[in-house]
């Protein structure tokens, strides 16, 4: 693919991610939980426009409703990479957002991550992957998968990823009309804290359960709907904490037929999985 050449001005893509499988292996002493997960990308984005100002100002063009600005994480990630580089540059962000807040898409990590890697870019700071990486895990646990832009095997908190390459099938996703809150599932006394470790190889043999689905299909009935109705298609997965839930398809065919059945009563995405950002492939 023709090399984009970086400015100021242009559309850059936040794509939403996917685990296909999430195993809660055991817990920190600060409370961080440690995982085995699977990340894999997709082709629905939010879409990020970084505009030059003559100030320092870092600010968003229309502030999300109901989240304060100082509070987004690309206005956190914006000023956190002008804090490690000691520059005084500002920007002014324009945000297309296409992806649902509370879905366990991770739409605002990748929109954190997409402001580190084409800011990096624009204020020509020259940080290393490993560098913005770091960065990202400081706003959030999601956050480095999206600045390592490749699906990945990830353990520890999320942070330390392996490149994989799960097939890119199509797949449908379901939005259910409710938002899971992350940091309460992770809280539940209930919770799924002791899983057996597992091998990439298992994974591919089938091994896909999300420690967290039971929690959140008592809590959250829309998820448990959701989930009945697209297991009619597929076998039906929750994605991180949910909200979303997702099936895998052969053919886009099979995908578009459940799609098409499911859109009536449901937000829904058709959408496939993808091994490499693409992200990733308009910067290189």
């Amino acid at each position: 693919m023709k090399k984009e050449i970086v400015g100021w001005g242009q559309k850059w893509p936040a794509p939403a991610k996917l685990n296909l499988m999430l195993r809660i292996t055991g817990q920190r002493e600060d409370g961080y939980h440690l995982l085995q997960t699977v990340f894999q990308l997709t082709d629905i984005c939010d879409w990020l426009t970084f505009h030059e100002v003559e100030d320092s100002r870092i600010y968003l063009d229309c502030p999300i409703p109901g989240v304060p600005e100082a509070q987004d994480l690309t206005i956190r990630a914006a000023n956190l990479l002008r804090q490690e580089a000691g520059c005084q540059q500002g920007v002014r962000i324009e945000i297309e957002k296409n992806l649902p807040m509370g879905g366990g898409l991770g739409g605002g990590s990748s929109d954190a991550a997409t402001t580190l890697v084409v800011l990096n870019r624009l204020w020509e700071l020259n940080l290393s992957e490993e560098k913005l990486m770091q960065l990202g895990l400081q706003l959030g646990a999601d956050v480095p998968v999206f600045v390592y832009g490749h699906a990945a095997w990830a353990e520890g908190v999320g942070e330390k990823l392996e490149k994989i390459q799960p097939e890119e099938k199509w797949i449908v996703v379901i939005k259910p009309d409710c938002h899971v809150d992350t940091k309460e599932i992770f809280s539940v006394k209930g919770l799924t804290r002791d899983s057996k470790s597992i091998k990439i190889a298992d994974f591919i043999a089938g091994q896909h359960q999300n420690d967290c689905l039971e929690v959140v299909c008592k809590m959250y009935q829309p998820v448990q709907k959701a989930l009945a109705s697209l297991a009619v298609f597929s076998e039906a997965r929750l994605t991180g904490t949910g909200a979303c839930v997702f099936a895998e398809f052969d053919s886009k065919e099979l995908a578009e037929q459940a799609y098409e059945a499911l859109s009536d009563d449901w937000q829904v995405y058709l959408t496939k999985g993808m091994n490499r950002s693409l992200l990733f492939d308009k910067l290189v």
